[in-house]
């Protein structure tokens, strides 16, 4: 089903999307830009000037690296390897790899293509691409599954795949994720055991909301239905609502490191 995320309360006159008191920000575009740019390149001096920037709101705006999460993570709970770990998204199979790296508790990952789309109403929905959900997890009977997302926000995504497993299989599974809302954990927990790095128990956009650093600059963060993708910063009343004040200067340094990561 179609999921409604947008609020009213305003950030600022005007807007209807509200100012998080709580903003994180997942750093997943700094060791990026490092290995694809090296430190002595225009996007390295534009990405460490953005991350200063955003930064400016500092009892706001929480910069977190995707190491201190995965610690968090992993000092959470012990486990013996899973039969199969299913990673949702790349961002999901990226961060199984990492935490296998740290643990060994992840040998066999598999990528479930699924992503959250946005339609003309500002709903979300679940997109699969050629293969549904329910064929992509055809076949999977593994004595220990897990699943891995980098976030749980809403919850949608996750939620949706738990379901689409069958309940035999989901008995066997365990979830994990480097962020989360405690208070949308708790729809999640009565279907299978969920260790989190970070959760925030608060209530999502109005009081806490997360994001991924590289969304600010690389289109793809706003999927939507028959449009081209977005990055935040071409979201001009997201921009104003995470960074009140100074949002013009943010989307200023993002076009700049979009144009050198993103050439047309």
């Amino acid at each position: 089903m179609p999921e409604r995320l947008q609020l009213q309360s305003a950030a600022e006159p005007g807007l209807s999307t509200p100012s998080p008191r709580r903003f994180y920000i997942n750093d997943d575009l700094s060791d990026d830009v490092r290995l694809r740019h090296g430190e002595a390149s225009d996007a390295w001096r534009l990405t460490e000037s953005l991350l200063a920037l955003v930064r400016r709101d500092s009892a706001r705006v929480v910069v977190l690296t995707e190491g201190e999460q995965i610690s968090a993570l992993v000092e959470t709970a012990r486990h013996t390897p899973f039969a199969v770990t299913l990673g949702i998204g790349s961002a999901g199979e990226r961060v199984a790899r990492q935490v296998h790296a740290r643990t060994g508790w992840f040998p066999e990952i598999r990528r479930l293509t699924i992503a959250r789309e946005e339609d003309r109403h500002g709903r979300y929905r679940l997109v699969t691409g050629a293969a549904p959900l329910a064929t992509q997890l055809a076949g999977i009977d593994a004595a220990s599954l897990a699943i891995v997302d980098d976030t749980v926000f809403s919850g949608l995504t996750m939620r949706s795949v738990l379901l689409a497993l069958a309940p035999s299989v989901r008995a066997r599974a365990h979830a994990f994720c480097l962020r989360a809302v405690a208070k949308n954990l708790a729809g999640l927990e009565p279907l299978c055991p969920l260790s989190v790095g970070i959760d925030a128990p608060r209530r999502i956009l109005e009081e806490v909301s997360f994001i991924n650093a590289s969304g600010l600059v690389r289109r793809g963060a706003i999927r939507r239905t028959g449009q081209p993708a977005l990055a935040f910063f071409e979201r001009e009343e997201w921009m104003r609502a995470w960074f009140p004040g100074y949002a013009d200067e943010v989307t200023q340094l993002c076009r700049q490191l979009n144009a050198l990561l993103e050439p047309a």
